[in-house]
């Protein structure tokens, strides 16, 4: 599944004559374009999908979300290990140090 997932600006640069942000997802940090809100700022929230802010969300809103999101278990789904997911998923080995369980480990 891919999530639109809220998320805090934490700071924004250019990059190639891109404005770039590090966005906060309830604990998992991204990079993310702002060109769809050029006016995006730090501290404001916005909604993401696939790596791009999409629409400017309220911080009561955003905090909902993604309380939500936590208590499904979607934020780890959405963010979470990609190694151990492929781990679980597939059986594929796991790198050292990765926190897939050990029977998932081949």
């Amino acid at each position: 599944m891919c999530l639109a997932v809220p998320g805090r600006v934490l700071d924004i640069e250019e990059r190639d004559g891109t404005r770039m942000a590090t966005v906060d997802f309830g604990g998992v940090v991204k990079e993310v374009c702002l060109e769809y809100l050029p006016d995006l700022q730090v501290g404001e929230y916005a909604i993401v999908h696939v790596g791009f802010a999409l629409q400017r969300l309220d911080e009561e809103s955003a905090k909902q979300t993604l309380e939500l999101f936590a208590t499904l278990g979607t934020l780890q789904e959405e963010f979470g290990d990609p190694w151990a997911l492929a781990a679980e998923a597939g059986g594929f080995p796991t790198p050292a140090g990765s926190d897939a369980p050990q029977e998932a480990q081949k």
